[in-house]
């Protein structure tokens, strides 16, 4: 499945609870993104500490990063973008700053 009929796909399990329009639909992405990347970072949290095994992370971070790649999606939706142009655009950015020697900085603009 590529990056675009995933989005396309996706898009039928919207449940905007503000359905309020497209910037109440932005909202509640963002938010649904933050959440479910806060989820990521607990599963992290509970391997670190020693109540998950590495096996056990894994499949915990399979279902967690599907639901942070379905925010992105919507979030992306919402805002009249696909995935393959935002993945593309990315990869064009990451390979650039690698070239550059500037990957390990910070800052938007490097």
């Amino acid at each position: 499945m590529t990056f675009n009929e995933y989005q396309r796909k996706s898009a039928q399990f919207i449940d905007d609870p503000f359905k309020g329009g497209q910037d109440a639909g932005i909202m509640y992405a963002g938010l649904v993104l933050t959440e479910e990347s806060g989820e990521v970072a607990g599963k992290i949290k509970k391997y670190i500490r020693g109540d998950m095994t590495r096996a056990e992370l894994r499949e915990a971070i399979k279902f967690e990063l599907g639901d942070v790649l379905w925010a992105i999606s919507e979030l992306s939706n919402q805002c009249l973008l696909n995935l393959e142009d935002i993945a593309e655009a990315n990869y064009n950015k990451l390979s650039d700053r690698q070239r550059r020697g500037v990957i390990g900085g910070s800052g938007d603009n490097r």
